[in-house]
């Protein structure tokens, strides 16, 4: 953790600024922001299975796009929910 002493005669605002100059300059916001949204990779059995459902979804709409039970002008959009 970066330490800053008050010099005298210093404002807090100015205490502040080179107090987040230090942080910046030491990485420590950048080293917490890779931990925080850091994804483990998935699995391989994942990915397939991933992979799989959406080929299903695919065929799914194709055909159904085939038969007439969906309108080529219907796009599909993206999910939202």
């Amino acid at each position: 953790m970066a330490e800053v002493k008050r010099k005298k005669g210093e404002t807090f605002d100015s205490l502040y600024r080179r107090f987040q100059r230090r942080i910046q300059a030491s990485g420590k916001v950048l080293q917490a922001k890779k931990v925080r949204f850091h994804n483990k990779p998935l699995k391989l059995t994942k990915r397939r299975a991933g992979a799989l459902r959406r080929e299903e979804m695919r065929s799914k709409y194709e055909y159904e796009l085939r038969t007439g039970k969906i309108k080529p002008e219907m796009k599909r959009g993206p999910r939202r929910g």
